[in-house]
């Protein structure tokens, strides 16, 4: 990354990064001493599927000029379906920056793996150019744009420490398997449809969770 100071007419780029592809991409990137602008603030995630749409439309809302989801390569996400869930919240997100006056342009999704700094750092590239053209967030106050990506990373600090979860937005891994209907799994009696134990029955009725 490049060590030039931002001024107050460079854009600003919030980058939502998947921990396993997006973010290594990145932090290869900066490994291998390549060259990209300074303008971009990585928030790290344990998967794009944690991406709502209000925290996008918040990034604009808190001064970013621009945002940047980046994910795994379509059918690699370590959690089945999270960056095309993703995605479609990339896109709903786009439609209502058209309808409150902003151009669509200004946020969009990439997927790369993590072996792919150089075109991590090609994207960085890409949207600093573009948002120049743009120009800068009718929305951006006037904190120079160092004060507001420290308070971007702040204030989205809360995403990155959260547990990863599954597509169906269960927590996956370390903590207990969960059900379709979000109860935990196996180390609880199983119930009857009645909502009662069974003694000897493992599976569970459609009413009830294990």
């Amino acid at each position: 990354m490049s060590e030039k100071a931002m001024t107050n007419d460079e854009p600003l780029v919030l980058a939502f990064c998947c921990h396993y592809c997006a973010y290594a991409a990145a932090d290869l990137a900066g490994s291998m001493r390549l060259e990209y602008p300074a303008n971009v603030r990585v928030l790290r995630l344990p998967c794009t599927g944690k991406v709502e749409v209000n925290y996008l439309l918040a990034a604009f809302e808190r001064g970013a000029d621009g945002v940047i989801v980046a994910g795994c390569l379509e059918g690699g996400c370590h959690f089945l379906e999270g960056n095309l869930r993703a995605r479609r919240r990339v896109e709903r997100a786009r439609q209502l920056l058209g309808e409150l006056g902003l151009e669509p342009e200004r946020l969009e999704m990439f997927n790369l793996s993590s072996a792919e700094g150089p075109r991590f750092a090609e994207i960085v590239t890409t949207m600093v150019e573009r948002l120049k053209r743009l120009g800068k967030s009718p929305l951006r106050q006037s904190p120079a744009p160092s004060e507001i990506g420290e308070h971007l990373a702040r204030e989205f600090s809360e995403l990155s420490k959260s547990p990863p979860t599954t597509a169906a937005g269960c927590q996956s891994s370390k903590s207990p398997p969960t059900t379709a209907a979000g109860c935990q799994s196996s180390k609880s009696p199983p119930t009857t449809a009645a909502g009662c134990q069974s003694s000897k029955s493992p599976r569970t009725a459609s009413a009830g969770c294990q």
